[in-house]
């Protein structure tokens, strides 16, 4: 059974960072493109970051600059830095397998939530 289990959120100041970890079971992350997208309050799911297969990353310009996406195939874990967090950054955070979600679905792995306040 392929699990995808997001961790690493929490409550942070504007300015603040964090990062997210994603634990893969039953498949081989690095055999995957994979992605990190998010929901924020009353809102769509929306793309973040993605890597592909061979390395190859790209992220969203709402993140550009701030966030990086990185995997540890030995680990068989998948990473999301995140820097200078802003308020609007709050949103509920998940890792998926490029494709498996949609704008109006989120994907169905546990995701963790970031909250950005003062």
């Amino acid at each position: 059974e392929v699990q995808l289990v997001a961790s690493g959120g929490g409550l942070v100041q504007p300015g603040g960072s964090l990062r997210l970890s994603c634990g893969a079971s039953g498949f081989t992350l690095s055999s995957s493109d994979m992605s990190w997208v998010r929901q924020r309050p009353g809102k769509d799911v929306e793309f973040v970051s993605q890597i592909f297969r061979e390395g190859h990353t790209r992220v969203a310009d709402s993140v550009k600059g701030r966030f990086t996406i990185s995997r540890e195939d030995a680990k068989n874990t998948l990473y999301l830095q995140m820097n200078s967090l802003r308020p609007e950054d709050t949103a509920m955070s998940y890792c998926a397998i490029t494709g498996s979600w949609s704008p109006r679905q989120p994907p169905s792995t546990q995701g963790t939530q970031v909250s950005v306040s003062s």
